[in-house]
């Protein structure tokens, strides 16, 4: 144990007057702040709020946006990226409808290893929250007016081989593992929601949060559970 450990293991143990003295100073220390004086703070504060979205607006429309867009098979008009720019990694063709909502937390990827780069289309008016991941194994696609909620994963191919030796090898996962999926216009994941390769999600359809779509799901439901069920027709 060095010097600097056996003296902080002394100081926590307490069991003298100079070692309490020396651990009340430090946790005072840990927690010391100027005094609030608060309308002065309430002005900085909403200052300092000011200036980094400020800042944050002047980073996305000089920065982030032409350099995803560029990235993109289409202009997508009318396209709001906040905090950041979306991670692409992979092989992947990315088309962009109008007017869509995506989080910078949020990462693209595309499948190796394929005879074509996978696909992934996001139609109009559609919301991708933070940290949503989208794997593309051949195709995704995201209808128009669709909602992803905070932290959806979409796994069109799951990355690894299902034969564990395989897996310590290094191996890529097979093509039976991959498919594509399909959120048909007006679905709504909530937070939390993971979809499966192979599955299409049915217009109009909400998934509760949480759940774990592994098969198609109709129309017009709302759904949940682990694996996702069928709870309700939902109203026209």
């Amino acid at each position: 144990m060095s010097a600097l450990s056996g003296l902080k293991a002394w100081v926590k143990r307490r069991e003298s007057p100079l070692a309490r003295l020396a651990y009340g100073m430090a946790t005072g220390a840990r927690t010391a702040r100027l005094p609030v004086i608060r309308p002065l703070h309430r002005v900085l504060y909403a200052a300092q709020l000011g200036v980094r979205q400020a800042l944050a607006e002047t980073m996305r429309a000089i920065w982030w946006t032409p350099l995803f867009v560029s990235r993109l098979e289409t202009d997508a008009p009318g396209l709001y990226l906040y905090s950041g720019m979306p991670q692409v990694l992979g092989p992947l063709r990315i088309r962009v409808g109008r007017g869509v909502r995506m989080s910078g937390l949020s990462t693209l990827i595309g499948r190796t290893g394929t005879p074509a780069a996978p696909l992934l289309e996001i139609g109009d008016n559609v919301d991708i929250g933070w940290q949503c991941t989208l794997s593309v194994g051949r195709r995704i696609v995201v209808g128009d007016n669709v909602r992803l909620a905070g932290k959806i994963m979409l796994a069109g191919f799951p990355g690894h081989p299902m034969n564990a030796a395989d897996r310590a090898a290094g191996l890529p996962d097979t093509p039976d593992q991959v498919g594509d999926i399909v959120l048909e216009r007006d679905v709504w994941l909530a937070t939390g929601v993971t979809v499966l390769a192979g599955v299409t999600i049915g217009a109009g359809t909400v998934v509760a949060a949480g759940s774990v779509v592994t098969r198609d799901l109709p129309a017009g439901v709302l759904a949940a559970g682990v694996p996702a069920r069928v709870v309700r027709t939902l109203a026209p």
